[in-house]
């Protein structure tokens, strides 16, 4: 029986340029996939790399492109971007492309919040900003006047004067338990990385807060990276970058210099990490295996990340004409 599973295109800013990005979104909707999803970053986890600014991109992507599902994964408040503004942007794109934007929304990271010139609060602080500017976004696309002084954002009579008829589905990303329970008390589902030893228990925490709340759980997006290529080693080295975005303590410390985060994961991380971190073959049933074993872990929406450096065109072919009939239980063409 063919999967209910959705499977979203993950277009990443920091790997590609924004224009090299767009071309990778039409040809991913082409392709099949479900929906599509592009990072949020100031900078990346390295150098060099890229940075195209993903709200401007966003809605060059969904003019380009059509019904597909469309949003970020994921947008964090606080000093670069106020949850006023952020419910502005998303009653814009929702009110040009009704029913398709979604926001993923998260804590953030200090790579993209400190070279702003703030402070970087540690990881219990990092939750209530998110918590208390996911309140505020509510109240906005609620049609709420609000002024608010909390302790972390400030508004006076702010208020969305172009409102959509419908809140776009906010996904809030958690990689523990006290992310996964705002989540289930605010979001209109949960946003993780496919860790099968972490998923299980933030599952859990996010079901238990949203039946606490009174709310129906909503979409489970579980997110890994792959790179595909002709042969298994170039395929490794097309995705071998990504050793910066690993170490766990990026996510949350006070980590913003790509270049020494860049060195420090040269140290800590290896290709056998990588390997088990993202799915890196030549083969596509391997890709489809790897899914599956993903969609096991109780996902509703698999979020792909086209980390494909070394021809990322070729691989959105390879799975369209095979990984992704496969996870369906069709034949391939």
């Amino acid at each position: 029986m063919p999967s209910p599973t959705r499977y979203f295109h993950f277009c990443s800013h920091e790997q590609f340029p924004p224009d090299e990005l767009l071309t990778q979104a039409v040809a991913a909707a082409r392709a099949g996939f479900d929906g599509l999803a592009c990072s949020d970053h100031l900078q990346p986890w390295w150098e060099p790399g890229e940075s195209g600014h993903a709200w401007v991109w966003l809605g060059a992507a969904a003019q380009a492109t059509e019904r597909l599902p469309i949003g970020t994964g994921v947008t964090p408040p606080g000093p670069r971007f106020h949850p006023v503004l952020i419910a502005q942007a998303w009653a814009t794109l929702e009110t040009m492309f009704p029913g398709r934007p979604y926001l993923g929304f998260g804590s953030g990271e200090s790579l993209n919040e400190s070279p702003l010139g703030a402070e970087w609060p540690p990881v219990g602080r990092q939750i209530e900003r998110m918590e208390e500017a996911l309140e505020l976004i509510h109240r906005l696309f609620d049609g709420e006047c609000i002024t608010h002084e909390g302790p972390h954002f400030k508004t006076k009579r702010a208020v969305l004067h172009t409102r959509p008829q419908a809140r776009p589905p906010i996904y809030v990303s958690a990689f523990g338990a006290q992310a996964a329970r705002v989540a289930g008390r605010w979001g209109d589902g949960l946003w993780t990385l496919a860790d099968p030893e972490q998923v299980p228990g933030i599952i859990d925490a996010y079901r238990g807060a949203a039946e606490d709340a009174g709310r129906q759980p909503g979409e489970i997006l579980l997110q890994t990276g792959f790179s595909w290529a002709q042969d298994d080693d170039t395929a490794l080295e097309g995705v071998r970058m990504w050793k910066g975005a690993q170490p766990a303590e990026f996510y949350r410390d006070d980590w913003h210099d790509p270049a020494k985060m860049h060195e420090e994961a040269e140290r800590q991380v290896s290709d056998d990490d990588l390997r088990e971190s993202f799915i890196v073959s030549a083969d596509p049933d391997m890709h489809a295996e790897r899914i599956r074993e993903i969609e096991r872990l109780g996902a509703t929406v698999v979020v792909l990340a086209n980390n494909s450096g070394a021809d990322p065109l070729a691989a959105i072919d390879t799975y369209e004409r095979g990984v992704l009939p496969a996870l369906r239980g069709n034949s391939a063409s």
